[in-house]
Formats: structure tokens, sequence, C-alpha cells
């Protein structure tokens, strides 16, 4: 995968996110209670009623459905990448449609919460972040779907 200019694309976090055409958050997976992580959890679970210590790493679902939603209108401060001049952005907690735990996350450039509603149907899809000498930095947002 590359962009137009030649410059490849890279994820802003390795490790959070598949980079192909079909994008999925990588978390993880107790091995002994089913309980779903992301970002991964590695050390200990954090199901209380679970001892496990051991995981293993998936991919999460793309889609789910908006459990929440709210605007950002100040820039977040570092290390987040913002444009200048800083524009407001939406942030959806959405509930996947598999593990049914809720995941964080932007919302794609161009839709704002004049456009979202709770239970609106989302897919994962990446982003250009921001910039540098060496590449395009890629995130995941969330982009409303016909589920």
């Amino acid at each position: 995968m590359s962009s137009s200019d030649n410059k490849p694309y890279a994820a802003a976090i390795e490790g959070w996110h598949t980079m192909g055409a079909k994008p999925a958050l990588i978390g993880t997976q107790c091995d002994e209670c089913g309980s779903y992580f992301f970002p991964k959890q590695t050390q200990y679970c954090k199901n209380p009623q679970c001892e496990s210590t051991d995981f293993t790493e998936v991919e999460l679902s793309r889609r789910g459905h908006i459990w929440s939603y709210t605007n950002a209108g100040y820039k977040p401060p570092t290390p987040f990448v913002a444009d200048d001049p800083f524009e407001p952005f939406a942030i959806a907690a959405v509930q996947l449609e598999k593990e049914q735990m809720v995941v964080l996350g932007q919302v794609v450039k161009g839709v704002g919460v004049d456009d979202l509603k709770v239970g609106l149907p989302v897919e994962l899809v990446l982003e250009p972040l921001h910039e540098t000498d060496e590449d395009i930095k890629l995130t995941w947002k969330w982009q409303p779907s016909e589920c």
C-alpha cells in the first residue's frame, strides 16, 4: 500500500490495527474467560472474576453500532497530531458487533456530531493522521456504514 505521491503508508501506532483494505483493530482475548481487550492486554485479565495471565492476539470486529458520541472542540495535547489550524472532530464510542465491548475512536473527517446518532452502524477504516519525511501515518477511525 502506498500513497499517490509515492510515500508509503505506515501505522501511526504500530500494532494497534491491521493495514489491509479491510482493517481491523488488534486486541487480545483471555484464554480462560474469553474476555476481549483493546488495546492489547498481556499481563493479567481485567475481568475481576478471572486470574488468568494467558491471552491470544485477535482481530476485533470491524463493524459495530454507536453507543455514544461527542465533539472534540479543543485541540488534544501532545502526542496527538492535529491539523493547523485545529478543526473540531467527532468521537464515537462504538459497541463492537461480536465482542460487545465499547471502543472509543475518532470519526472520519467530514462526519460531525450532527450526522451521528446512537445505534448508527459504523465500520473501521484507515485515514491519514499526518505526514513525515518518510511516510504517511494512518490511524483507524469510525465511518457510518450499511451494516
